[in-house]
């Protein structure tokens, strides 16, 4: 993400091992300059090194040229593989990454060749393109997109076959392929830091603001690593397009930050700036803008999208609610489900959740010992059953609900089953040892049975509401070896040998949010894309460093003290051992050895009090 770049970054700048970050310049040092072309010429040779220095130019607008461009720091520039073990893991990969993108800058251009052919016959014509590269160039160094260079190079190339001008060719067969274009890919922050960047808008040092506000405005959520834009995105730019379109348009944010900037470098004055942006110099300013607004935006009208319309023909509208968006047709609402992706919502399914929640409107029965109406409802989480509140001015007793348990579906719940549930938790019978309750539930991580502090997971296929006391004692009687529920310990995907901190194997596991490394005091989560395979026994011990770096724990602490116990007992025991096994006649140290025997028991002795 790019709050963790940036926090990477940041962290390697503050070590001194690149300069400063919030830049968007591309000017490099004369010293980093001569720097990066010594390394051209060491690592790579004479042939990839220009015969002069490579200048560029910004191509961001309004880029920011204070500081010259991010590369590696100091003169010569480290190596990146000397820093391996000074770096964690995001910190190596970003650095490398900043130093091959520097070597590259100075280096010669690729040459290659491109190679047609065109085959013609019956009236068909085919036609296929081949690229050879005679020299990589600074493709050498840095390919974009790719971690190996080496790699990415012999990807690049497509070789054809050899053939000659009007050369008569036999056709072995033809495979028929289908193509069909897609729509634009979802925006993730990378790409969406690049689309701000191009249009001018923001600055490095924002660019990590600008997501985490979006994200915790809820105008997007995130769903892999696509941004999905919200309802409430949509109420809030219709809302502003709609009154005050000059305020967010491309170009006058791009020219607030050029304004900004004049500012900045004492070329404008800003109070002077600020009285035209309130009270307007030529063109209305802020203040005339906003004048009748109150009056004029309609909050019911500004969060109403329609969707489509129903069978009878009455509108289906999205509306942007105090608790989130829902349907409305007519007097009828619905329900959106959290994680709906706005282009998800068609009118066919609109039209399914409004006649859904129609059925909710009417009851499944009622209940037969408390004669109140049981419904099925469909809410932001999921359906789920309910059982109406006492109406009676003396109860102030809410709607009790319960959850539809794993597996089940709408057309499974009648009446008896909404009730069954309803009845959780469950007295399942009394536990004939200790004359407590075993108790069934459906909780938020699945179903358990219980008996006092006793708690075990319901395997596959036990239901909460069928369980039975039999079924319970034996699940109770089974030892709890680890985690909830008994649940038996995972093996591990991988061991990496022991951990020269705890002396305890270094496993690689499969956790409930991913992979992850365990040197069975520390855990340290597999950063995502990294392959199982890539995990090898120094890139665990990194993870493992960097994660008790950024957060020590006192068990780790705990676990250092109780081996440096465990080994001075061993060593004391081993001195125990040495002394008695001696006669005693040769216990009396030799003449002008006296010293060394009293500081050796002096020592002892204050190792065995500390």
């Amino acid at each position: 993400t790019a709050r963790r770049t940036m926090s990477t970054a940041q962290s390697l700048y503050e070590n001194g091992h690149i300069t400063y970050m919030r830049t968007d310049s591309t000017n490099l040092a004369t010293v980093a300059v001569e720097a990066a072309r010594d390394l051209v010429r060491t690592e790579y040779g004479e042939a990839y090194l220009p015969d002069s220095p490579r200048l560029y130019r910004s191509q961001v607008k309004n880029a920011q040229e204070a500081h010259e461009a991010i590369r590696p720091a100091g003169h010569p520039f480290e190596l990146p593989d000397r820093l391996r073990s000074e770096l964690s893991s995001d910190e190596y990969r970003l650095f490398e990454l900043i130093w091959k993108r520097t070597i590259a800058s100075q280096m010669t251009d690729a040459r290659g060749r491109r190679l047609s052919v065109v085959v013609e016959g019956d009236g068909a014509r085919f036609q296929a393109t081949g690229k050879t590269i005679d020299f990589p160039g600074y493709l050498r160094a840095y390919v974009e997109g790719s971690d190996d260079p080496d790699a990415e190079l012999a990807d690049k190339e497509s070789l054809l076959p050899s053939v000659t001008l009007q050369q008569t060719l036999a056709c072995r067969g033809l495979d028929s392929k289908d193509h069909t274009t897609q729509a634009p890919a979802r925006f993730t922050e990378a790409s969406l830091t690049k689309e701000l960047e191009k249009q001018g808008i923001g600055r490095p040092s924002t660019y990590a603001a600008i997501i985490d506000t979006i994200l915790s405005r809820e105008y997007v959520f995130k769903k892999s690593n696509a941004l999905i834009p919200t309802w409430v995105a949509f109420a809030v730019v219709k809302l502003m397009v709609d009154h005050l379109p000059r305020l967010v348009d491309y170009q006058f944010t791009a020219q607030l930050e050029d304004h900004l900037d004049a500012i900045s470098r004492g070329e404008a004055e800003q109070v002077r700036y600020l009285r035209d942006f309130y009270f307007g110099n030529g063109t209305p300013g802020l203040k005339k803008q906003l004048e009748n607004k109150v009056e004029e935006i309609d909050a019911r009208a500004t969060s109403r999208f329609l969707m489509g319309s129903t069978e009878a023909g009455e509108p289906i509208f999205v509306r942007v609610g105090r608790y989130g968006p829902f349907l409305e047709s007519g007097t009828q609402r619905a329900a959106l489900p959290q994680e709906l992706a706005p282009d998800e919502l068609t009118e066919p399914f609109a039209r399914q959740l409004l006649e859904q929640a129609s059925r909710e409107e009417q009851p499944l029965g009622i209940c037969p010992s408390t004669n109140r109406p049981v419904y099925l409802k469909q809410g932001r989480f999921g359906p789920y059953v309910q059982l109406a509140a006492d109406e009676s001015e003396e109860s102030g007793d809410k709607p009790k609900n319960a959850s539809l348990l794993k597996g089940m579906t709408l057309d499974d719940v009648t009446l008896e089953v909404a009730l069954r549930l309803l009845s959780l938790p469950r007295i399942v019978g009394c536990h004939p040892d200790n004359g407590q309750d075993v108790v069934a539930h459906n909780g938020r991580f699945g179903p358990y049975v219980k008996c006092g502090e006793e708690t075990r997971s319901l395997p596959a296929g036990v239901s909460p509401i069928e369980v039975t006391l039999e079924q319970s004692l034996a699940l109770l009687a089974q030892p709890k070896t680890r985690g909830r529920g008994g649940a038996a310990p995972r093996e591990p995907l991988k061991v990496l040998g022991d951990s020269p901190v705890t002396s305890q194997p270094i496993r690689l596991m499969e956790g409930r949010y991913g992979p992850y490394v365990t040197d069975g005091v520390t855990n340290a989560s597999v950063p995502k894309g990294t392959g199982i395979e890539e995990i090898t026994p120094q890139a665990a011990l990194e993870l493992l460093a960097a994660r008790a770096q950024a957060q020590p724990s006192g068990r780790r602490a705990a676990a250092k003290k109780k081996a440096a116990a465990a080994k001075s007992t061993k060593k004391a025991a081993t001195k125990s051992s040495a002394a008695t096994s001696k006669p005693k006649s040769a216990t009396k140290a030799p003449k002008g050895a006296s010293g060394k025997g009293t500081a050796t028991r002096k020592k002892s002795a204050t190792k065995k009090k500390s």
